[in-house]
C-alpha cells in the first residue's frame, strides 16, 4: 500500500481531481461527506413579468413610429458606355464559330496484326494464318490438323512453303500507311506474285480470318464458302486452325462444304 502523499501525487499526474475508493484505504485521509451529496440544481426565476414589461414599453413606440413616405417614380438612369476589356488570349467570335462547325477529326484505325504463310499442296495453294506468329512445325497441333484437312481433301499432306511468312504491320521505318486497306493491297499483291511463279492452281485456300479478310476481301460470314477474288481466282474460305481446335463442332460443317468444293481440284490432279 502507498501513503496518502504519494497517492495524491499519482492522482495529480493522471489529472484526477476527485475520486472515491471502493474500500477503506489505510493511511488515507478521512473522506469529506459533502463530496458524496449530488450537486443541487439551480432554481430558475420566472421571467414573465420582465418580458411583459418590455412588450408594454415597445407597443407605444411602435404606434408612434412615423409612416414611410409614399414611393415616387425612380429617375431614369443614364447608361454610360464603358470600354470592354478583351483578353489577348480570347479568340474572335467568327473563329470560334468556325471551329465549332468544323467536323471532328477522324482518328485513323490502328494497324491490324497478323501473320500468314503461303503453302502449295498439289493443285491448291494454301494461305494459312499462323496462330503463334511463327512458321508451322512438324509436331505443332495446328500443323497436324492442317495435314488432316489436306488428306481428307485428297491433297498431299506435306505442303511446300512458298516464300517467307507475311507479318503485319511491316517492321519498316518512316511514315508508311499500315492500315487495313494497305494490308489488303499488300497481301493480295504478295499472293498474286507468288502464284504467278508457280504452276496454275485450281483453288486458293484461305485458312483463318486474316487470310479471308486481307486476301479474299470477306469476313466471318464467308466461312466454308467459295469466293471469286479478282487477281487471285477461285478461293475457298475456312475457319482458322486454332478456332477449329477450340470448337470441334465446326469440323462437321467444314467437311460438308469440302465435299461440295473438292471436285474443283480433284479434276485437275
Amino acid at each position: 500500500m502507498i501513503t496518502e502523499l504519494r497517492r495524491r501525487a499519482y492522482l495529480s499526474a493522471m489529472q484526477v481531481a476527485s475520486w472515491l475508493p471502493r474500500v477503506e484505504l489505510p493511511f488515507a485521509a478521512p473522506s469529506r461527506p459533502e463530496l458524496l451529496n449530488p450537486p443541487a440544481e439551480p432554481e430558475l426565476e420566472p421571467q414573465l413579468p420582465a418580458v411583459e414589461a418590455v412588450v408594454a414599453e415597445a407597443a407605444p413606440a411602435a404606434e408612434a413610429a412615423p409612416q414611410p413616405p409614399a414611393q415616387t417614380e425612380p429617375r431614369a438612369k443614364i447608361e454610360v458606355p464603358r470600354p470592354t476589356v478583351v483578353s489577348r488570349h480570347a479568340k474572335p467570335l467568327a473563329a470560334a464559330e468556325d471551329e465549332a462547325a468544323a467536323p471532328a477529326k477522324v482518328m485513323a484505325p490502328p494497324p491490324p496484326r497478323f501473320a500468314l504463310q503461303l503453302l502449295r499442296a498439289g493443285a491448291c495453294a494454301v494461305l494459312v494464318e499462323l496462330p503463334t506468329g511463327e512458321p508451322l512445325q512438324g509436331r505443332d497441333p495446328a500443323y497436324l490438323l492442317l495435314k488432316d484437312l489436306l488428306r481428307a481433301a485428297g491433297l498431299p499432306d506435306s505442303p511446300q512453303l512458298i516464300g517467307e511468312p507475311v507479318r503485319w504491320p511491316l517492321l519498316v521505318r518512316g511514315q508508311i500507311d499500315q492500315g487495313p486497306q494497305a494490308a489488303l493491297e499488300y497481301v493480295q499483291s504478295f499472293v498474286g506474285a507468288r502464284l504467278e511463279e508457280q504452276e496454275p492452281c485450281s483453288c486458293l485456300w484461305l485458312v483463318g480470318l486474316p487470310a479471308i479478310r486481307f486476301a479474299g476481301e470477306a469476313d466471318v460470314e464467308a466461312y466454308n464458302r467459295e469466293l471469286q477474288v479478282e487477281g487471285l481466282g477461285a478461293a475457298w474460305a475456312l475457319p482458322g486452325l486454332e478456332l477449329l481446335m477450340d470448337e470441334p463442332e465446326r469440323k462437321r460443317e467444314l467437311w460438308q462444304a469440302m465435299r461440295r468444293v473438292r471436285s474443283r481440284w480433284l479434276a485437275d490432279s
